[in-house]
């Protein structure tokens, strides 16, 4: 695996994207053959405006169906433009990608990046909300895109008492998909459930960073303490015993959202940076 770079190469600037996007008809972030996906998309777009390959950096990549609210990129474009006749005005460059992309993902920001900006690495933290319409509640058509429905009521007090034992630092391979390379060690922050308005229930989870379908895991072993399917010491017992829980548990990707990414003051974040990647590489 290549070993990511965290300043652009001389004579290439760094732009940092903020975009959202409607996952319901992508197979996830990340490029896949045949398959529709975010990265392709927004890739192929930004290569059309620079006239160049252009390859980008995600805060988070999020699974099939997930949406997000908030989503970071950056990508390196050289400083100066393949054409004597071209200007890089990068001012109007979030209303040229909207006029390329898809409405189901759309740029809210494109500028240059401050100096040790790194979408992936610079980031302190990333915040998800996942809602359940459980109990045989009725779903309306123009909601059944971010909610997950779930046939049994679920003990909302349960819940909240199992997912604490989560919190803090651990290995959760128990509730991540294997991913060849890749850590499974996070540090949750936030994962609480609450009632919304609607009587839909939702879940804030936070983490410094996430493994490959975390989210969905944490929520469908908690639904499950929740319906009463499992007692409520099975949960601790399998991020203790690092117990890959099974598959049929996993929650569907409609119903998460990636809400918010935190990034620290700009004087701070090529130190952020640096630090995450060598925390990272030394895990991997």
């Amino acid at each position: 695996m290549a070993k990511p770079t965290l300043f652009p190469e001389s004579g290439f600037r760094r732009l940092r994207i903020e975009l959202s996007y409607d996952g319901t008809n992508f197979a996830g972030w990340a490029k896949q053959p045949d398959q529709r996906t975010l990265q392709e998309e927004l890739e192929s777009a930004l290569s059309k405006l620079a006239h160049d390959q252009i390859n980008t950096v995600v805060a988070g990549r999020t699974d099939a169906g997930v949406h997000a609210l908030q989503q970071f990129v950056h990508c390196d474009i050289s400083e100066n433009p393949p054409h004597a006749d071209m200007d890089w005005d990068i001012t109007n460059w979030a209303y040229r990608l909207n006029r390329i992309l898809d409405e189901d993902i759309r740029i809210h920001s494109v500028g240059y990046a401050p100096e040790g900006f790194h979408a992936r690495f610079s980031a302190n933290a990333r915040h998800y909300t996942y809602k359940i319409a459980d109990g045989l509640m009725t779903l309306p058509p123009l909601e059944r895109f971010d909610v997950a429905p779930w046939y049994r009521h679920l003990d909302l007090d349960l819940m909240n008492e199992v997912s604490a034992h989560m919190l803090g630092e651990h290995d959760f391979s128990a509730f991540c998909k294997y991913r060849e390379g890749s850590t499974t060690i996070r540090t949750l922050t936030k994962f609480n459930w609450y009632r919304l308005p609607n009587g839909y229930l939702a879940a804030d989870v936070s983490a410094d960073a996430f493994c490959y379908s975390m989210v969905r895991n944490l929520v469908g072993a908690a639904a499950c303490v929740g319906e009463g399917r499992f007692p409520k010491e099975w949960m601790l017992k399998m991020l203790e015993n690092r117990e890959r829980v099974p598959d049929s548990i996993v929650f569907p990707g409609r119903g998460l959202t990636l809400v918010k990414v935190d990034f620290p003051a700009d004087e701070l974040l090529a130190e952020k940076a640096a630090q995450s990647m060598a925390r990272r590489m030394a895990e991997d």
